[in-house]
């Protein structure tokens, strides 16, 4: 073999490698992401049938222990205990029904996402400005960030 066709072997040889080297980290981040937006998406909707049966410590155990959550007008609401306290007094108030809308998942790395939306309810409408959902240890998703805005 020449010296010049010896070059063009390893050269293909190189490529070839490579671009399958790049194929296999696009599959894993592809699963990555499917894996963290599966999460967030069955967090989000135990959410929210937690809140529909009035459940404010089920609504709050999808939040981390350390979570923020601000609400406009009301506030800031540090920690899972805080949270819990907020969503116990809406609920007790006879809120209920949350849906929401035009819903926004954004992928911010292999664990976590933010999301958008409007919302709805029986009582009140709003926008969800960032809920920060992270993936954690278990595979499930718990919000770190819950930052919403009630416009009635």
């Amino acid at each position: 073999m020449t010296f010049i066709k010896s070059i063009a072997l390893a050269a293909t040889v190189a490529v070839g490698l490579s671009g399958q080297a790049i194929a296999d980290e696009a599959g894993k981040l592809a699963e990555g992401e499917y894996k963290l937006n599966t999460a967030v998406a069955t967090a989000s909707r135990a959410w929210r049938d937690a809140f529909n049966a009035g459940d404010a410590a089920g609504a709050a155990a999808l939040y981390e222990d350390d979570a923020v959550m601000v609400v406009k007008p009301f506030g800031t609401f540090k920690g899972r205990e805080a949270i819990e306290g907020f969503w116990t007094d809406i609920i007790s108030k006879g809120f209920d029904d949350v849906v929401y809308s035009n819903t926004v998942t954004t992928v911010l790395d292999q664990t976590s996402a933010r999301v958008a939306a409007n919302w709805k309810m029986n009582n009140a409408h709003g926008v969800i400005t960032n809920e920060l959902w992270v993936l954690q240890p278990d595979g499930r998703a718990l919000l770190r960030e819950d930052h919403f805005e009630i416009a009635q």
